[in-house]
C-alpha cells in the first residue's frame, strides 16, 4: 500500500529538494553533457520544427493534404513530448527510459507515415525533406545523450529492473532549475505549439469552407 501511496506523495512536494546545479564553466564530461543537451539539443529543436511549419504554410497544407497531415503533426509533436516532459521533470528510471525509446521508435515511424502522406498530395521540396531529417535525429540524440547520463539506469532495464521503485513515476531527486524549465516551456510554446495550433486551426477552417 504504501508503495502504492509513495508517487503521488513524491509528485506533491517535487519542488522541494534543492535545484539541481546546470555548471555553465565545467569541463567535466557529465556536466558538458548535460549542458549541451539542456541549452544546446533542446532549444534547438524548435528551430526545425518552426522552419517545417514555414514550409507546410509555403506549399499551402490547407488546400492541399489539410487536416489530416496537420494532426499527424500533432501526433508527432506528442510523441516527442512526452518523454522530453518525463526527461525534464521525472526521475529517469527504466519505466522513463523504455518510455523513451518506445516514442522514439513511434515517432520515427509516424515520421515516415507523414512524408508518404504529404507526398501524395503537395509539393515536398528536398529542402524540407532536409529539415525532417533534423526532425527525426534530434528526438535519438536526446535520447542518447540521457542515455549516457544515466548509464547506470540503462544498465537496470537492459537487466529486467525488479525493483518496484524502477517501475513508477517519480519526479527527479534535484528537480532542474524553476527559470529554466519556464524558459523552455516559453520557447516551446511559442516556437512548436501556437505555429502548429495555427497550422491545424487553417486546415479545419478551409475543410469546413
Amino acid at each position: 500500500m504504501a508503495l502504492r501511496v509513495l508517487p503521488r506523495k513524491a509528485w506533491r512536494n517535487w519542488r522541494h529538494p534543492a535545484d539541481q546545479r546546470i555548471s555553465l564553466h565545467s569541463t567535466d564530461v557529465e556536466d558538458a553533457s548535460r549542458r549541451l543537451l539542456l541549452y544546446g539539443v533542446l532549444p534547438l529543436w524548435v528551430v526545425p520544427g518552426l522552419a517545417d511549419w514555414w514550409m507546410h504554410r509555403r506549399t499551402r497544407i490547407e488546400h492541399t493534404s489539410g487536416t489530416k497531415e496537420s494532426a499527424v503533426h500533432a501526433l508527432m509533436m506528442t510523441e516527442a513530448g512526452v518523454p522530453v516532459l518525463m526527461g525534464l521533470l521525472a526521475r529517469v528510471n527504466p519505466l522513463a527510459l523504455t518510455v523513451m525509446g518506445g516514442a522514439a521508435l513511434a515517432h520515427g515511424a509516424t515520421a515516415v507515415y507523414d512524408v508518404t502522406l504529404a507526398v501524395r498530395e503537395r509539393e515536398v521540396r528536398p529542402i524540407e525533406q532536409h529539415i525532417h531529417s533534423f526532425l527525426e535525429v534530434l528526438p535519438l540524440t536526446a535520447l542518447a545523450f540521457t542515455a549516457c547520463l544515466h548509464s547506470d539506469q540503462v544498465r537496470r532495464t537492459l537487466r529486467g529492473a525488479h525493483a518496484p521503485q524502477d517501475w513508477r513515476l517519480l519526479p527527479k531527486e534535484h528537480p532542474l532549475p524553476a527559470p529554466y524549465l519556464a524558459a523552455l516551456a516559453g520557447i516551446i510554446a511559442a516556437g512548436v505549439a501556437v505555429p502548429y495550433a495555427e497550422e491545424l486551426r487553417r486546415c479545419v477552417r478551409a475543410a469546413r469552407g
